[in-house]
């Protein structure tokens, strides 16, 4: 072979490598994205923002990212099931809504770093060390502070002013539930209002007490924020419904159930910024580095219709204020 060949072909021999590594796809990254009760119709946006936070930071799905959805529907074994599902396949972080779903995979791993939206209480529930040092493999984003629950009285009263007996729907197995009411029964007797806990994880225990307390005149309730409340949200806006009870609700999906009136964090707004959190771990920070998050945006939804049917006229004031209204 001729020298000049030979060095022709050397330096096309040591081109190749760097043609194939200039070819080669980028790393896939995996998370795992596991919802506990809510169900798919109301995770679709809450996801889209996800993805689209995500895309906007550099990741795309197929390309250097690869999501693994699951849904729980409400039921504690899948939800455990699914929780394990998630850690096999060895993803690099973790996606979860909700304290009982965030429960399930810290059971499940304190190696894979999660990421969790609407969790009302995280240090009481012993989730995470502190607000600003997490300490562990979970930091997020948080429901509400309980100081919400207060707003709750407020708002029912401004809808329907004759209200001077509330039922609280509550869980009180959960510090979020005990947390929630204290402040509850703290700020009614300011606005003359005599509360009553009625559990909410038994739902035909739920439907007695309910039928027994609407007996009672000028009654009210309010819906907080417990898992029972959204998977059984259909059958309390029936009850509220069939009873004529005026109700505040801490989420937006009991409005459109058919549900009054909802003043709570934008789920979807919390799931926009969870993507940024996620991109800081697949980039090689620590959660337990990364402070836990107030929510910085709530919505005020309220149901025409069904006030309507109640015989209530909504004030002007909250209509100007609803981030939704439903006709």
């Amino acid at each position: 072979m001729k020298r000049r060949e030979f060095i022709t072909l050397l330096g096309g021999a040591a081109a190749w490598p760097l043609a194939a590594r200039a070819q080669q796809p980028e790393r896939m990254r995996r998370i795992g994205a596991l919802a506990g009760v809510a169900d798919e119709a109301a995770m679709q946006p809450r996801y889209a923002a996800f993805v689209q936070g995500l895309q906007q930071l550099g990741w795309a799905e197929g390309r250097n990212l690869k999501i693994d959805y699951r849904w729980a529907q409400g039921r504690a074994d899948n939800l455990r099931r699914h929780a394990a599902e998630l850690v096999a396949l060895a993803n690099d972080v973790m996606l979860c809504s909700g304290g009982a779903t965030l429960a399930q995979l810290l059971q499940a791993t304190r190696d894979v770093p999660i990421v969790f939206v609407i969790v009302p209480d995280p240090v009481g529930s012993g989730f995470v060390d502190s607000l600003s040092r997490p300490g562990g493999n979970a930091t997020g984003f948080m429901q509400f502070e309980y100081s919400l629950s207060g707003k709750w009285v407020e708002l029912l009263k401004q809808i329907a002013p004759g209200v001077t007996r509330v039922a609280v729907l509550w869980d009180p197995s959960i510090p979020a539930g005990i947390g929630q009411f204290a402040v509850i029964q703290s700020v009614a007797p300011l606005l003359g209002v005599e509360v009553f806990p009625i559990d909410t994880r038994d739902a035909s225990e739920l439907e007695r007490r309910i039928a027994v307390f609407a007996r009672s005149e000028n009654a009210g309730m309010i819906a907080t924020a417990n898992p029972a409340i959204v998977l059984h949200r259909e059958l309390i806006a029936s009850l509220a419904a069939q009873h004529k009870l005026p109700a505040v609700y801490s989420t937006r999906d009991n409005v459109v159930s058919g549900g009054l009136v909802s003043y709570a964090a934008d789920f979807v707004e919390q799931y926009r910024r969870a993507a940024g959190y996620i991109d800081r771990i697949l980039k090689g920070e620590k959660p337990a580095d990364m402070p836990v998050q107030a929510a910085t945006k709530y919505e005020l939804a309220i149901n025409l219709k069904t006030a309507k049917a109640l015989g209530l006229t909504v004030p002007a004031s909250l209509l100007a204020r609803a981030s939704e209204v439903i006709e």
